[in-house]
């Protein structure tokens, strides 16, 4: 039979599409499909070093023979893999991953630096480490603000060999892995269009961190230490409500659809009428087990406050996109995540967008 293209995209890695095979075990299919490149499957890992594939995802995004998001992610870690292993990741053809870009094809469906990472975890992963690793990237990337910190210092810094864009970018968390949305967010945060410089740099930066945490996890799982982060936000729960029960999802909604809940935070109004923006420090600060925090508007606006942890990923919802006429509130954080479980002490960062205001404010919990 030939191999299906459902098969090849779903393994990341049966690339001799067209093979004449008989009927065999999964692994035995796998191992005949990479002949062309003299290999077996699962490819050979050695631990990675993230900065260098972090730098490489950036640069080969702009590749002139090739480039985009879903190739630069997955060139990075072959090439990188290539220059320490050898065979067989010299030969390997990562044009092949072209399709993903711009989220396949330019249809705006999941991010090709996502689908490009995890075809490599799928090429050097066995079935069940693999589907717990991909999933973590996947979830890492809805709650991480992008362009990070460390891949904006080397923009500035001009640590690339691509350097089309030499200033920090605005960073956001879009919440979604889908390409349309991240893009779309970002260019309402950042005040731009996506035909940009800036835009195409964000998504240059966004390809080399996510391209350099995959090789982070895979260090991990390499040491036997990787313990997925990722915890899927409770109103997951509440999307089969619209989607069958039958479909298995972990991508939150709310980013294209709203926020249909009835939230379990409410922002209580205070008396006053506010001169403009601000979000409060937090009270009292440090706390245990519950805080208080105050913000304000000028002018009725959507509003978005939410809890995240030092390596930028999304912990709490405090307010989810809702519609605030103009005055002074105040919630409280009780030092849950989404999940409705406790965080561990240290340093979190609140975060309020309402219009075009934007303001963070750092709040530690003590225990």
């Amino acid at each position: 039979m030939r191999i299906s293209r459902k098969d090849f995209l779903s393994s990341g890695s049966k690339y001799a599409a067209g093979a004449v095979i008989g009927a065999v075990a999964a692994d035995s299919l796998m191992n005949k499909a990479m002949a062309g490149v003299n290999a077996t499957w699962p490819f050979p890992y050695q631990a990675l070093d993230p900065e260098k594939v972090r730098i490489l995802g950036h640069d080969l995004y702009y590749d002139a023979t090739y480039g985009g998001c879903c190739f630069g992610a997955f060139a990075a870690l072959i090439n990188a893999s290539a220059a320490i292993t050898g065979e067989p990741y010299t030969s390997f053809p990562s044009g092949l991953m072209l399709f993903g870009g711009g989220g396949g094809a330019s249809w705006g469906g999941t991010c090709g630096a996502v689908v490009g990472s995890a075809a490599f975890i799928a090429l050097v992963s066995a079935k069940a480490d693999g589907s717990a690793l991909e999933s973590e990237v996947f979830g890492w990337y809805t709650q991480t603000k992008f362009p990070t910190n460390i891949s904006n210092q080397y923009g500035v810094q001009s640590k690339y060999t691509q350097n089309k864009y030499t200033q920090t970018l605005v960073q956001n968390t879009s919440g979604s892995i889908l390409c349309h949305a991240s893009i779309a967010e970002w260019c309402k945060t950042a005040k731009l269009n996506e035909s940009t410089t800036e835009r195409k740099e964000r998504c240059a930066r966004l390809t080399g961190d996510v391209a350099a945490y995959t090789a982070q996890i895979l260090n991990d799982k390499l040491a036997s230490k990787f313990t997925p982060l990722f915890v899927s936000p409770a109103i997951i729960a509440e999307c089969k409500g619209c989607h069958s029960n039958t479909i298995t999802a972990k991508m939150e909604c709310t980013q294209c659809h709203g926020d249909h809940r009835t939230s379990t935070t409410h922002a209580a109004e205070l008396e006053g009428v506010p001169a403009g923006y601000e979000l409060e420090n937090n009270y009292p600060n440090p706390f245990n087990p519950q805080t208080r925090i105050q913000f304000s508007i000028p002018a009725s606006a959507t509003v978005d406050l939410a809890i995240y942890d030092i390596h930028g990923r999304l912990v709490r919802n405090l307010v989810a996109s809702e519609h605030h006429e103009s005055g002074k509130y105040s919630v409280e954080w009780d030092g849950k995540n989404n999940a409705g479980g406790k965080v561990a002490s240290g340093p979190y960062f609140c975060r309020m967008q309402a219009g075009r205001f934007s303001s963070t404010k750092k709040l530690t919990l003590l225990k």
